[in-house]
């Protein structure tokens, strides 16, 4: 009959691998807020496209510059991700490596600890590309000045003191 590991070796496994499956709960809470986020943008440039084919001008030109705006966030938020969905990847393989280690007697620790760098690297990666994709979208967001009609607002008040 085959060694079968201690109970208390099992439960131990579980505590371990308890931190790394809370990880995979929170990457796939950002997963979701990507996701989403990507589909906005998507939803966005199908609108631009549809505006910049019966377009002209001036007004031709703001369509081309926020369709390569949007092009850009949909790279960003693309690689992120990846970068994120790779970090998930490894942290479910570290988990296994976890239980492989310790149920069948192996001293991997350092590839348990590269693992969760790994995974960590991945994650900061996709962290990093996602705050540049927001940073993108608030430097770029704004009410076009024609449209805040200030001139008329200045004389509002200018008559009703």
């Amino acid at each position: 009959m085959h060694d079968l590991p201690a109970i208390s070796t099992i439960a131990q496994t579980i505590q371990l691998a308890i931190a790394p499956v809370f990880l995979l709960a929170g990457i796939g809470s950002i997963l979701n807020v990507l996701a989403g986020r990507l589909a906005r943008v998507v939803d966005r440039s199908r609108v631009l496209e549809e505006l910049h084919a019966n377009s002209e001008g001036e007004e031709h030109q703001r369509y081309v510059r926020e369709l390569r705006i949007v092009d850009r966030r949909m790279r960003l938020a693309n690689t992120a991700i990846a970068l994120i969905v790779a970090s998930a990847i490894v942290v479910c393989g570290l988990v296994a490596l976890l239980f492989i280690t310790q149920l069948a007697g192996l001293a991997f620790r350092v590839a348990v600890a590269v693992a969760f760098v790994l995974g960590m690297a991945l994650l900061v990666a996709g962290l990093v590309l996602f705050l540049i994709e927001i940073n993108l979208a608030l430097s770029y967001l704004y009410v076009r000045e024609e449209l805040l009609e200030r001139e008329e607002r200045s004389w509002l008040r200018n008559h009703l003191k």
